[in-house]
């Protein structure tokens, strides 16, 4: 069992941003998304989501989802009508566009639904707003592998060049590009819109995840049936951090936009990533699991395969100096918050996975108040 380091309900996160605010999450079924409208709630925001339905069974969504939202709406990105109604009803203050198509490898089997659901549906999310003359901060999240990867050993900064060498990636690309020319062309010039931003992350983890061809479910499903975990790319290096880790930028900057212009410097891209140590190999990140859940790997490396970059990582220079964030948990803790998450779900059968995951919560923020990180002080 995790040990609580203490409650933190008398901490004013955020600047107090989100207390009774309307916030829209799209893709609030998914991973990322459904940690990202727990915490909102923890905040005290009214929570809409926007989604398809759960992508995996089993998932986070189901343990959160009946003391959560305020409402849902069940919804494809790719069909402009229904979004647009669906936030005219909806009114949100802060948008959080997480819809996605989230796997390099469902890429090569789906290409234009991939292309069609990240870029076009980034697009649709946007055109709704400017048609309605919606008055709305927008953040749009995207990926590290929105960068044109190079294999080079340095980390990614903000202003390097977008591309991508498979579907997804490109994809990526492409919505960052399809935000920053609707945003120039017609949120800018316009005083009714809000400012629109892009969010990149590097490789997240964390309990709650069950997609397919992700490292961390695959090696909890073949824990959990006593099984070998099977590692494909084992000397590939990741930028491995939580999920509460950006989760918390894209909530700092959001609040930091709310009292900005438009020409600020905040309006623009923000990488959120690990500190340096936490670029290691999924070998040693499966060793690492292993630390907590004893077990086995094998090395299943097929050069046949489709190609997925072997090194990348971000710089996190920019949200230092700009917004004062920073990683609060380390390469280690972020695994072993992972697999506690996991191990307490399905292995001790704990009948309260929602308050174990707001303690998570919690107990991240209280690590961020120790290190003196900005979003975690008092206002």
């Amino acid at each position: 069992m995790e040990q609580r380091q203490g409650p933190v309900e008398s901490l004013v996160m955020f600047n107090d941003y989100y207390q009774n605010r309307r916030v829209l999450v799209t893709g609030h079924t998914g991973f990322k998304g459904a940690w990202l409208s727990l915490w909102l709630k923890k905040l005290g925001a009214e929570v809409h989501g926007l989604s398809l339905p759960a992508p995996t069974n089993p998932n986070l969504h189901e343990i959160i989802c009946d003391t959560t939202f305020a409402s849902e709406t069940l919804c494809d990105i790719r069909q402009l009508k229904p979004l647009t109604a669906a936030i005219q009803k909806i009114q949100p203050q802060v948008i959080f566009h997480l819809a996605a198509q989230p796997l390099v490898r469902r890429s090569y089997v789906e290409p234009l639904e991939t292309f069609e659901t990240n870029a076009l549906g980034t697009a649709h999310v946007l055109e709704a707003i400017r048609r309605m003359e919606l008055n709305c901060l927008t953040i749009v999240i995207t990926s590290d592998k929105c960068y044109d990867n190079r294999e080079w050993e340095f980390a990614y900064r903000e202003n390097d060049a977008l591309g991508g060498h498979d579907i997804y990636s490109m994809s990526k690309g492409a919505t960052e590009l399809v935000a920053q020319s609707w945003y120039r062309s017609f949120f800018a010039p316009n005083p009714k819109l809000g400012p629109v931003v892009t969010v990149r992350a590097g490789n997240v983890i964390g309990g709650g995840d069950y997609a397919a061809d992700r490292i961390v479910p695959d090696s909890i499903r073949a824990l959990m049936e006593k099984q070998p975990i099977q590692v494909r790319n084992p000397r590939a290096i990741r930028p491995w951090q939580h999920v509460l880790e950006c989760l918390s930028g894209y909530l700092w900057l959001a609040a930091r936009l709310s009292g900005e212009p438009k020409t600020s410097k905040l309006v623009s891209p923000f990488n959120f990533g690990p500190e340096p140590s936490a670029r290691q190999s999924v070998g040693r990140l499966v060793e690492e699991i292993l630390q907590s859940w004893p077990g086995q790997w094998v090395d299943q490396s097929d050069p046949t395969a489709p190609h997925e970059a072997t090194l990348l990582s971000l710089s996190i220079e920019k949200a230092g100096a700009l917004l004062g964030w920073y990683p609060a948990w380390d390469f280690t803790e972020a695994i072993r918050r992972t697999v506690a998450w996991y191990r307490e779900r399905h292995d001790l059968k704990n009948p309260d996975l929602l308050r174990f995951s707001q303690t998570q919560i919690e107990d991240y923020t209280t690590a961020a108040r120790r290190k003196h990180l900005a979003w975690a002080k008092s206002a």
